[in-house]
């Protein structure tokens, strides 16, 4: 009968007369020990089942073999987001390119240090937040590369994202330019994680309303003219913050910083018996839609979520295989009028 006992490094040290190292080199730098010497360590370990230690092995050689994504918000929350499973899925591709895993990573207790701190990566990728002095003073201490998709528009890490400011300016002027003065605007959070965000930093939130306000600007109105609120990116959330429009207000349009918050307040309307877009227009953001229900084709800025995730991962790459990347890279964005605007 086999023993239960788990082969080790140290029992096929013993039953071949080589060092421990010897050994370790079998499995991890072969050229460093002769043919022979390897041949007899693989036939022993064969013989006794040895599975080396994954874990051991990437200590050895310095690295995980794994990077990260940080994600935004909760896990359940951030999963629930098409746009996010679909950044996920692009970096998925490179990284099993790569023969590299990816680990998800949610805030640990509402701290994205915090999680800095316990993940076993290699790099990071993150989406949408800004880094305070005390993640990057977490990510500093573990040397940890990253890469932020829709990070703030400041030196520091490596930034890829689209024009938000331009992006935000065509959609808010195809509104106004249909009429609509009757404005509301649902908002991504701030920064849920980095509550002291210095008022100059242009976080993708802040990119997206100066678009807006100078659209708005145009027409002789500013950001005070339209009623602005922020929720996560959900379509619960969505639906949620909409119930209140449609019961306190008489909004001819809706402008939603995310897709996914957009199809929530498409289902609120039709609950609420409004016709979309003949009782209020709606307007989303990401383009991770091309028709809803009923035939509803939504009005939004088109992003490819994916190749966003694959062009963020090949840059993560590149660090790690020690070349020089530049920090800020720009990706194009397209504004796709379907049928949700209606002209008033």
């Amino acid at each position: 009968m086999k023993s239960s006992k788990k082969t080790t490094i140290s029992d096929i040290a013993r039953e071949t007369g080589y060092s421990k190292t010897t050994v370790s080199f079998a499995f991890n730098s072969p050229s460093r020990i002769s043919q022979e010497a390897r041949d007899k360590i693989l036939e022993v370990a064969k013989r006794l089942e040895y599975t080396p230690d994954p874990m051991a092995r990437n200590f050895s050689l310095g690295r995980h073999k794994s990077i990260g994504f940080l994600l935004p918000q909760s896990l359940s929350d951030s999963l629930s987001n098409p746009y996010t499973q679909s950044v996920l899925r692009g970096i998925g591709i490179v990284a099993e390119r790569n023969d590299y895993t990816l680990t998800i990573i949610p805030p640990v207790h509402s701290s994205i240090s915090e999680a800095i701190n316990n993940a076993t990566v290699d790099g990071l990728i993150s989406m949408g937040l800004w880094f305070d002095p005390q993640i990057r003073e977490s990510l500093r201490r573990r040397k940890l590369p990253l890469v932020l998709i829709d990070g703030a528009d400041e030196d520091g890490p490596i930034n890829l994202s689209i024009d938000d400011m331009s992006a935000a300016y065509e959609e808010m002027k195809a509104v106004l330019e249909k009429g609509h003065r009757k404005i509301a605007v649902i908002s991504l959070p701030f920064d849920a994680y980095a509550q002291l965000t210095p008022q100059e930093t242009k976080t993708i939130v802040r990119r997206r309303q100066a678009g807006y306000e100078k659209a708005l600007g145009e027409y002789n109105m500013s950001l005070k003219d339209i009623n602005i609120v922020s929720c996560l990116a959900t379509f619960q959330d969505g639906s949620k913050v909409a119930a209140d429009f449609f019961e306190n207000g008489d909004y001819t349009c809706i402008v939603c910083m995310s897709d996914v918050v957009a199809l929530g307040v498409i289902d609120r309307a039709r609950a609420f018996g409004k016709r979309v877009p003949e009782d209020v227009s709606i307007v989303g953001f990401d383009g991770i839609f091309s028709t809803y229900s009923s035939g509803l084709c939504l009005t939004t800025v088109v992003q490819d979520a994916e190749k966003k995730g694959i062009m963020s991962a090949e840059l993560l790459f590149k660090v790690l295989e020690g070349e020089d990347v530049e920090s800020h890279h720009s990706f194009p964005f397209e504004f796709r009028e379907g049928n949700t605007l209606k002209e008033i």
